[in-house]
């Protein structure tokens, strides 16, 4: 992924909350015979694992996506966030001296590594304990894969594969518009935050909090 220099985010603690805050990812892999395949998934978020983590999942077995895929391939995940077209409008600079274009903001975190495919049924169920988990966590009356009937189970499960992905590289790429003057970024919060979509809104956070210390030059 093409990051300049303002735009870069390596703190690791930063991309791990961010994918498990946008936990549907895509899983891209290539092969020989099959050329590019990519499944969008949910995936949770082992922090704990390994230098930069691991990323469990699962897809239907009637996937093709699994029989173009190999024990050890390599696979890279894209996470993405909140977007938003930033207008020139919104820029001071633009009735200043007019030297403003359209852009687009949003984030991304690409996760590199080494896929593993996981076909035996107690890592099934433990990750989709732990998956059902985190999501139901905020419910007032959290479902439980126990909470379904244990044929009914074994049924999907057994129509499912599980995998894993230890990362090997994790890059984040916050364009925020960072690159402009202080008071053009002041813009795109204003316009952003009385756009008229929630995602629009949620950007406009994310980008008053990027807001460099200093000047910096368009």
């Amino acid at each position: 992924m093409y990051i300049p220099a303002p735009f870069a985010e390596s703190d690791l603690d930063t991309l791990h909350a961010f994918m498990a805050a946008h936990p549907l990812a895509t899983v891209v892999t290539s092969s020989p015979a099959h050329g590019l395949s990519a499944t969008p998934v949910p995936l949770f978020v082992d922090r704990a694992a390994g230098r930069y983590g691991r990323l469990e999942g699962h897809v239907a077995r009637a996937n093709p996506h699994v029989g173009r895929v190999r024990d050890g391939d390599d696979a890279l995940v894209v996470f993405t966030g909140p977007d938003a077209y930033i207008t020139p409008a919104w820029y001071p600079s633009k009735q200043a001296h007019g030297k403003v274009v359209p852009t687009w903001n949003y984030i991304a975190v690409h996760a590199t590594g080494v896929l593993r495919l996981h076909d035996d049924h107690a890592f099934l169920l433990a990750h989709l304990d732990r998956l059902t988990g985190v999501h139901e966590a905020s419910q007032a009356h959290p479902w439980a894969v126990a909470d379904a009937p244990a044929s009914f189970i074994e049924q999907l499960v057994a129509a499912t594969v599980g995998f894993t992905i230890e990362i090997t590289q994790l890059e984040g790429k916050y364009k925020l518009s960072q690159n402009r003057l202080g008071a053009d970024i002041d813009g795109v919060v204003h316009g952003l935050r009385h756009a008229a979509t929630a995602r629009e809104r949620e950007l406009a956070e994310q980008v008053a909090r990027r807001k460099p210390t200093r000047e910096s030059a368009c």
